[in-house]
């Protein structure tokens, strides 16, 4: 899937997370911020990536703000702002 145009997903409120997209370069810019980083860094960041790679995402610019979000949530955020932002709709 391309990423045509801005998009975001999520809330800054405790227990989600803020994704945003913008249109890349050609690869994947990932920046994530969260309040328990420190510990689960490696696994947001899995979740953010296999859900680029399950809608075939090859190229955009994410911010990721997480407040502690799970898992789940972190994917659905991802999913819903992959598709806003390919103006896909479902």
């Amino acid at each position: 899937m391309k990423i045509v145009k801005p998009a975001a997903a999520g809330t800054l409120e405790s227990s989600d997370i803020l994704i945003t997209l913008k249109p890349g370069d050609g690869t994947l810019d990932i920046q994530l911020t969260s309040s328990v980083d420190v510990y689960y860094h490696d696994t947001i960041m899995q979740v953010l990536k296999d859900a680029l790679e399950e809608m075939e995402v090859t190229s955009a610019q994410v911010q990721a703000v997480d407040r502690g979000a799970l898992d789940c949530t972190v994917r659905a955020r991802m999913i819903t702002a992959i598709k806003r932002g390919s103006e896909v709709e479902s």
